[in-house]
This record gives C-alpha cells, structure tokens and sequence, in this order.
C-alpha cells in the first residue's frame, strides 16, 4: 500500500523528467539532421567548386554546355573525370578520387566539432528546458496533491463561511484553522488580496472622475443660474458666462475622453497597431506641429545622426509625446526653449526626450507623477486633468519601454521616453 502511494505522489516528477529528455533529444536530433544536411551540401559545392577549377585550369575556360562523365578504367581508386566538346572530342581528364577524400576528410573534422558542440550545448538547453518547465511541474505537483486530497462536509462548509465573511474594505485574512487546508487558505489570501487591490483602485478611479466632474458642472450651473438672473439684460455678463461654460464644457469633454480612453485600455478594448517606425521622423513631425500649435515657446530638436527605428503604434506613440510636451508648455514660462531630441542610452535602447526650463518637481511628486489624478501643490494653479501622464504611461507600458525622468525645482524636467529596439 506504502509503495502504490508513493508511486502516485512520484508520478508527476517522473512525467516531467520523461517530457525534458524527450524535447532534449529532439532538440538533438532535430540540430543534428541540420548539421548533417549542411555539411553534405558543403561537402558538394567543395568538390563542383574544385571540379570547375581544374576545368578553367586545363581547358582554359568553364562552359556548362560540355559533356562530363565517370571513367575507372584501373578501379575506383584510379576514377577520373572527363571533360568533352559537345562533338565527343576528349578535352581532359580529371582524377577526383584523393580530392575526393581530402574534402571528405575536411567535411569530417567540421562535422566533428559541430557534434561536440551540441553535445556540450546539450547541458545548457536541459537547464533552459528544466527551467521551462519548472512551473508546469510545480503546476502538476499542486493539482495531484489537490487530487490526493479529500475533504469530507464540514471542510467544504468551513471555506465556504470563512469566504462569506470576507470583506473588501477589511485588511483581514481568512484563518480556516486546519493543518490540512493550509494550501488553500494561503492561495485563497492571495487571490482575495489581489481583488480588494482591485476593488480599493476601482472605487479610488471612481471617487476622484466624481470630484474632477464635479467642479466644471458646478461652474456651468453658476454662470447658468447668473444668465438665468442678468444675462440678458447685462451684456458683460452674458459673454463672461458664455466664454465661462465654453471652457468648462471643453475642459469636461477632454476628461471623460481620458477616462475612455483610459476605460478601454483597462479593458482590454485598445489595439495596438505595430508597425516599423522611425523614430527621426516622428520627432520631426512634432516639432513642426509644436511651432504651428504653441507660439509662446521656441522649440529645439536634437535630431542625431543616423536612423533609429522601433516597432510600435505611431498614433499612440506619438500620443503619448504630445501629452509630454503639452505639460512642458504649461509649466514652462513664455519665451522660455523647450527641447526635444531622441537617441540611445548608454544600452543602446532607444528613447525620445521632452526637456523643459518649467516649475520642475521634487522628488515625492516624480515618483507619484504618472498615477491616476495626482498634481503637484505647485501645479494645481494650472489647468490640467491629472489624467494625461497617465495615459502616456499606459501607452509606454504597452510598448514594453519605461521612462527615465531627472527633474529639479525651478530649473526644469526632462522626461526620456525608453523604448524596445527593433525587432
């Protein structure tokens, strides 16, 4: 009975090790026929290649249209091969059999190396392979020692009440209280933690769109009720009121914008469109629109010698710049350069670059910058959402890069958008 369990409780581990050797001499053997195909091509072009130059050496010149054929009039050893003019005339003869051998001799010694070297790559691939496989494995342990288990109704009905009794605004585990039940207690903590983060983030979202909406209808209900009381009879009025519930309207639309935007990306709902961009003439692009669309600031752009390319979404991509550059413009003063440039970092990834001459930020705010809302005290007396960053980070996220950012107080930010080299 001792030996049948222990046999069930060995089985995943030997199931494992069975499927590592299997892709381990596949791999062996699949890099052996690749080794063994090419070095028999070699092994043919050596000898056409050598069969043609004895041609052009003893005929003069090489013309496929002459007839060529085997002759062994002493044995093979004393085979050669001649040459003949399309009317049978005998031009030369040729003995392949020891340049035959020299060839083969040479072939063999490569094909020598190229087996010592898979034997030898074979040690790394099994550790590549096991590491591979190391969660499946754990994966098969889990599930068999789940299976192993059984549970009688008073174990089921214990889950269920402790699970019952989970609350999402409670920072308190589940204790079942049972040796045997460990396991899943632990993995049930873990998923639990994981949805209350989700939930605590959900209603976080939801609470602070609330107040950022919250503060534009009030000021249209305002300057709605004094159009309401004076606007007709008050031209002043009128047009301050007007101009007032025009820019919060727009300011309103931009931000449920961003939440969409920012909604669908949660989703799932937003594709990216990779192609081969370059990333020159993406940062061109921009700095062309940025004279037309902001006039109070002289824009500079360090466009380096020779070509970097990535692949990504254009759209987003460039998205995600000009919501950099829209903050550069707010916070930088009138008349004051604002920077753009791209290259690559000292390992070789490259990057786009947003530099200004602006407010700057401290430390604290650099690291909460790209959440959901959050403004420095500095720049809650500028227009803005809190959401644009946001979005730039989402957008760099899903391109597999990151952003490096070194910003002083009263001297200026610089943001580095860093990007994954062509594929």
């Amino acid at each position: 009975m001792s030996s049948n369990r222990n046999n069930k409780e060995n089985r995943p581990s030997k199931k494992m090790t069975s499927i590592a050797r299997r892709l381990e001499w596949h791999l062996f053997r699949t890099k052996f026929r690749i080794y063994i195909t090419q070095d028999i091509l070699l092994y043919i072009f050596l000898v056409l290649g050598w069969a043609i130059m004895k041609e052009v050496e003893l005929v003069g010149d090489f013309d496929i249209n002459r007839k060529l054929y085997f002759a062994f009039p002493d044995g093979f050893r004393q085979g050669v091969l001649q040459i003949a003019a399309l009317d049978g005339t005998l031009l030369a003869s040729i003995a392949f059999f020891d340049i035959m051998v020299a060839v083969a001799a040479v072939v063999g010694v490569l094909f020598l190396f190229q087996f010592v070297g898979v034997m030898l790559s074979l040690f790394g691939e099994a550790r590549r392979i096991h590491n591979t496989l190391t969660p499946i494995y754990e994966i098969a342990e889990k599930a068999d020692e789940l299976n192993r288990l059984t549970f009688s109704e008073d174990k089921y009905q214990l889950i269920e009440k402790a699970l019952d009794k989970v609350d999402p605004d409670d920072n308190k585990h589940i204790s079942l209280g049972d040796r045997e039940l460990q396991g899943i207690e632990s993995a049930v903590n873990s998923l639990v933690e994981r949805l209350k983060d989700s939930y605590r983030q959900q209603a976080r979202f939801v609470n602070d769109a609330s107040h950022e909406l919250r503060t534009p209808i009030a000021v249209i209900q305002g300057y709605a009720n004094m159009l309401e009381r004076w606007g007709s009879s008050d031209e002043k009025v009128l047009e301050e009121s007007i101009a007032a519930i025009t820019h919060e309207a727009d300011h309103m639309n931009k931000l449920v914008e961003q939440l969409l935007f920012l909604a669908r990306g949660d989703s799932g709902k937003t594709v990216l469109n990779k192609e081969r961009v370059v990333l020159n003439d993406l940062m061109q692009e921009i700095y062309e629109e940025s004279f037309m669309i902001d006039e109070a600031h002289p824009y500079r752009f360090k466009n380096p010698d020779g070509e970097i390319a990535v692949y990504a979404d254009p759209t987003l991509l460039k998205q995600a710049v000009r919501i950099l550059i829209d903050n550069a413009a707010k916070y930088t003063k009138e008349k004051d350069e604002i920077i753009l440039g791209l290259g690559r970092t000292s390992d070789m990834k490259p990057y786009l670059m947003v530099q200004d001459t602006g407010i700057g930020m401290t430390q604290q705010d650099v690291e909460h910058m790209f959440e959901r809302f959050y403004r420095a005290d500095e720049a809650r007396s500028f227009t803005g959402t809190g959401l644009g960053l946001s979005i730039a980070k989402w957008i760099v996220d899903k391109h597999g890069g990151h952003f490096e950012v070194v910003s002083r107080t009263e001297l200026g930010t610089r943001i580095m958008i860093v990007l994954q080299d062509e594929a």
